[in-house]
């Protein structure tokens, strides 16, 4: 018991310091703990030191929508969320965007961790089904998401290119700088070009609207349907092969438009984040395939049992959702803050971040993700079509075409 809740406080500090500082992510603090793990098994115990990693993780996904919705930085997991948040943000209701997310992050909590059970004791039989099918369905979705477009044409191109600049940002990640330790760190420059640096170029630049938090204007029945959906959407990439929270991001658009109901579209977004933690704990478990770093790190140590581990995630869950909650209060500290100094001191941050943690090549890939981030805007097409960064390496994975 001691372990558990020593374990469960750690990764709730560590989670919560990840979760406001944009691109860190608890894969990258579970690679420095693992450097440190010797030290740390002695000190800690195995189970404290891997419920910390496992807590860490649950929280990030709780506390990351702070910064993603009064900054407009977007975290790996959530580039497509970050859009409406912020943009929620602009009209004086931060507080509500956060709160809306840390809702659909909790309800997902009571969905998943019962799903991820019979996941593990019932889906391994049937996983080469999956293991052959998931190509096709996420071309049959990224399909009906084109051809449903206003403008097919320029859907089809960007989600095309954005895709080809995935594949070079991933093939030749290895030209990149990994000063902590952490895996697919291309991917903040990539999507922070995409939907962070792009979306601040071309944001308001006025003061900011007066923040104010007037309830959650979201009916019940609306989030328990998305939370649902969202939750389900999290699973399901979370379970299948070479699937990530950001292709489940991509789906979703596909069936709550982010841009007509920016309030569902967070809760469900929200909830696939953290669906996807637990679910990844149970691939581990019963497929032993890591579906992130944190699994990764996990896999190098003495693991306990699956249970508790489950019980330290939905304490870190009940943790963090009491901090994201308090720490949307800070909404107040942006009123009457000139739009334009904001966006350009997050800017040169985040530039400066992706210089200490990929160096150069991680600069051009910013300096080219946001160039293409621009288009969407240019054009007027949805922005969900550069999601194809993402889904078209997982596509060629999924059928078996080389590309790394």
């Amino acid at each position: 018991m001691i372990e558990i809740v020593i374990g469960t406080l750690l990764g709730v500090l560590l989670g919560t310091i990840s979760g406001l500082v944009p691109g860190v992510h608890a894969n990258t603090l579970a690679g420095i703990l693992l450097g440190a793990q010797a030290i740390l098994l002695a000190m800690l115990g195995p189970l404290a030191l891997a419920g910390a990693m496992f807590a860490a993780l649950i929280t990030h996904t709780f506390v990351e929508s702070v910064p993603s919705t009064f900054l407009g930085v977007p975290d790996a997991d959530t580039s497509l969320s970050v859009l409406p948040a912020h943009a929620l943000c602009l009209e004086g209701n931060g507080e509500e965007a956060v709160r809306i997310a840390a809702l659909g992050s909790a309800c997902a909590i009571i969905i998943a961790v019962p799903l991820s059970v019979l996941c593990y004791l019932f889906l391994p039989a049937l996983q080469p089904f999956f293991d052959w099918g998931i190509g096709i369905l996420i071309v049959a979705v990224i399909g009906y998401m084109i051809v449903m477009s206003e403008s097919p044409g320029w859907a089809l191109s960007i989600f095309t290119v954005s895709g080809l600049l995935g594949v070079f940002a991933m093939r030749y990640e290895f030209l990149s700088w990994h000063l902590l330790g952490g895996t697919n760190a291309i991917l903040m420059p990539l999507l922070t070009g995409l939907f962070g640096i792009s979306v601040l170029l071309v944001a308001s630049q006025g003061a900011l609207p007066v923040q104010q938090f007037r309830g959650l204007r979201v009916e019940n029945g609306t989030v328990v349907k998305c939370s649902l959906l969202g939750t389900l959407a999290g699973i399901a990439v979370g379970w299948l092969p070479g699937l990530s929270t950001a292709t489940a991001n991509g789906a979703l658009a596909s069936v709550i438009g982010y841009e007509k109901d920016r309030r569902a579209y967070i809760l469900a977004t929200s909830a696939a984040n953290t669906a996807n933690a637990f679910i990844g704990l149970a691939a581990l478990f019963a497929l032993s395939r890591m579906r992130n770093g944190v699994m990764v790190a996990l896999a190098e140590l003495p693991l306990p049992s699956m249970s508790e581990l489950m019980i330290i995630g939905v304490l870190a869950a009940c943790l963090a959702y009491v901090i994201t909650v308090w720490l949307s209060r800070s909404a107040g500290w942006l009123n009457g803050i000139n739009g334009r100094m904001l966006n350009r001191a997050v800017i040169f941050f985040v530039v400066g971040l992706c210089i200490v943690l990929t160096g150069p090549f991680g600069i051009f890939i910013l300096v080219l993700a946001t160039v293409l981030g621009l288009v969407p805007h240019i054009v007027n097409v949805s922005r969900v079509y550069c999601m194809g960064t993402i889904m078209i390496p997982v596509i060629l994975y999924s059928f078996g075409i080389a590309w790394v």
